[in-house]
């Protein structure tokens, strides 16, 4: 009897991973165009400007619909009485979509955004006790004493939140690496048997996909994120990325990865490694952390003559290759497949810069 009661659960939390993923396609589909109008209506568009690579205006408030999206599929298909964090990952996930709004809208200095973040943050850290607790024998290092543990989870939380921030630059780039990572995240957990985090991922998927098409296909309904769009992103990337890597503590468990650290960090390549190069950029150039400029890796492939979704393309291209190699080679062992990952990452970023150097100096065609 038990068993087949498990059975039965086993296939309705399959099905809410499919209902879970329609669902977001739907909401994000039919709610975007109404967004755009009224968006229009309200002036509450990007304007063309120096560091914007779009001629018209465009609605910001894309992120409404992801948030949406995700929020109503996620909360109507979970079984939130297995998994007590959920209910901190909706309190944070509300609290950064308002961040988001109101700086899509009015502009919100960048302390109090991080302010915003931070507490979003803990609350799922701290509260949830969501948290990294291994480092998976990185330097002979397993367990990781609380308070760092907090630390370290909260670096990465404000890392990949601003990472998704910084890179939604063009057309379809933050939402298309979304659509990568969420994919492997919520196939991985299906495979596991993590039906809960694998109906998130559904959803995730779901928003992204269809934002993508309105935000690189769309004519009349083209629209942006915003801020509250890439805010969101980056806090459930956090939150996949968190259950990835403790999930990996256990090698007993199916589908065990080894190196989930470093495999994640492939994953999740392009808004990490994409930030870490800018701020090294800036820092030796003595200019500010976190004023905008020209040097992300879609900028110069945009400078080279690629279009949005060409640059989109190619930098996709990239986080898929880096991703596939490091997720055949986790066996390789953290150490050793983070220096494949970052050798792999720097020849990506610099080469578009050697490509323009050559083609400028008449190197090639």
């Amino acid at each position: 009897m038990n068993d087949k009661t498990n059975d039965t659960m086993l296939i309705d939390e399959r099905l809410m991973i499919l209902l879970s993923f329609f669902t977001a396609v739907f909401i994000v589909f039919t709610s975007i165009p109404t967004i755009v109008k009224v968006a229009h209506a309200k002036r509450l568009t990007d304007e063309p400007g120096r560091r914007k690579a779009h001629s018209i205006s465009i609605p910001t408030l894309g992120g409404i619909a992801i948030f949406t999206g995700i929020l109503i599929p996620f909360t109507l298909f979970t079984y939130f009485f297995r998994h007590f964090e959920f209910q901190y990952i909706i309190t944070a996930a509300l609290i950064l979509f308002f961040v988001g709004v109101k700086d899509d809208i009015l502009v919100t200095a960048p302390f109090k955004k991080l302010m915003g973040q931070i507490l979003a943050s803990l609350i799922i850290i701290v509260l949830g006790d969501f948290r990294f607790t291994s480092l998976h024998g990185f330097y002979g290092i397993y367990h990781i004493p609380y308070w760092p543990s907090i630390a370290l989870t909260l670096f990465v939380f404000l890392a990949l939140i601003n990472g998704f921030n910084l890179i939604d630059g063009i057309d379809g780039l933050a939402s298309g690496v979304g659509i990568v990572a969420s994919l492997f995240f919520g196939v991985w957990f299906f495979l596991t048997g993590i039906l809960a985090y694998a109906i998130l991922a559904a959803a995730v998927t779901g928003s992204l996909i269809t934002f993508f098409v309105f935000n690189v296909f769309g004519r009349k309904n083209k629209i942006f994120m915003g801020d509250t769009g890439s805010l969101i992103i980056g806090l459930y990337m956090s939150v996949f990325a968190v259950k990835f890597n403790e999930m990996n503590t256990n090698p007993a468990i199916p589908y065990f990865i080894h190196a989930a650290p470093a495999v994640s960090f492939g994953i999740l390549i392009v808004p990490l490694f994409d930030t870490l190069r800018v701020m090294i950029i800036r820092l030796a150039k003595r200019r500010p952390l976190f004023k905008p400029d020209k040097n992300h890796v879609h900028h110069k492939l945009l400078a080279m003559g690629f279009s949005h979704f060409q640059s989109t393309l190619l930098i996709l291209s990239a986080n898929v290759i880096i991703g596939l190699t490091v997720v055949l080679l986790n066996h390789w062992g953290i150490i050793d497949l983070g220096m494949l990952i970052f050798i792999m990452a720097t020849l990506f970023s610099v080469l578009p810069e050697i490509v323009f150097f050559l083609k400028n100096n008449n190197f090639l065609w």
